[in-house]
């Protein structure tokens, strides 16, 4: 495949996102939800493994340092990024309760779960899920295009219309960003 291909697909993906008015909408509502939660004292908690992880602490990075412009940090966290936590549990108990039990100890009520999981099927992103909803908290689901398992478990899915993992993670990102933006720019409005 040569390299004007690839870039093709990815912004052959991009349109599809731009074409899909339903999908816009759900972006929104999740920037709008994060809003909601953040301006009410809740946390925005990320997660997801390989790429996803790294997608999850960079959006949390976002918010929790800053996006454009210089305010106040915002209240966010990728589930992932204490090490020490992350081994002691995979290893006494299951990689798959890595997320459910961090949320089972520092999420509460009306904080948002942002689930990033390009087949929607990874194990410990979906019990990280049924935890969220347990506590009462609203779960925004980053996927591809079918949704896998996580479909039918977040309140909000953003699922992008590929099943190519490099698209649906290139996608993944753009999307973060635009949620960032959106909540930085709404609960920081700049004068």
């Amino acid at each position: 495949m040569s390299i004007e291909n690839i870039i093709q697909e990815s912004i052959n993906v991009k349109e599809l996102i731009l074409a899909n008015k339903d999908l816009i909408n759900r972006i929104k509502s999740a920037a709008q939800s994060c809003v909601e939660s953040l301006q009410e004292g809740g946390k925005v908690h990320f997660c997801g493994n390989g790429g996803s992880a790294a997608d999850a602490q960079h959006l949390a990075a976002e918010l929790s340092g800053r996006f454009y412009y210089d305010r106040k940090p915002l209240n966010a966290e990728a589930l992932h990024v204490n090490t020490s936590y992350l081994t002691a549990v995979a290893n006494d108990y299951s990689f798959n309760m890595i997320y459910s039990r961090m949320i089972e100890a520092s999420a509460k009520q009306g904080d948002v779960l942002v689930a990033i999981s390009t087949s929607g099927n990874s194990e410990n992103i979906v019990k990280a899920i049924e935890t969220a909803k347990q506590k009462k908290m609203l779960v925004v689901g980053m996927t591809g295009e079918t949704g896998g398992k996580m479909a039918t478990l977040c309140d909000i899915l953003i699922n992008v219309p590929s099943s190519c993992t490099p698209r649906i993670q290139e996608a993944h990102i753009m999307i973060g960003h635009i949620i960032c933006e959106i909540i930085e720019s709404t609960i920081f409005p700049k004068q």
